[in-house]
């Protein structure tokens, strides 16, 4: 049960994330509203905040999150972007969540 509250985080991390770039990115390339950076700048500080929920030293959380990042930046691809991921997109994203599960996961030395 574990395991699936850790990775449910950091979906819910990447999604924040995500959002807290893609608002800027908005006003830089397509000429939207200046406003978005407020929403932007609070998704960022979510980000921040929901990194450090996980109990797991910062190191491992980082890196294990960028795992879970790839995944579901492919899923934004997808649904944001309207462009289908390739297969090796999915690939990719494969090997970045098993690299994300033995990092998170692994047996540890008490």
């Amino acid at each position: 049960m574990q395991e699936f509250k850790t990775v449910g985080l950091f979906v819910i991390t990447a999604l924040a994330e995500i959002l807290g770039c893609y608002l800027p990115y908005l006003w830089l390339r397509e000429g939207k509203s200046i406003f978005l950076l407020l929403p932007a700048a609070l998704s960022l500080m979510a980000f921040a905040w929901l990194l450090s929920l996980h109990p797991e030293a910062s190191g491992r959380v980082y890196a294990a999150y960028g795992g879970v990042y790839i995944f579901v930046a492919m899923l934004w691809l997808w649904g944001v972007d309207g462009i289908r991921p390739t297969t090796w997109d999915l690939v990719g994203s494969g090997v970045a969540l098993l690299g994300m599960a033995i990092i998170m996961f692994a047996p540890r030395p008490a």
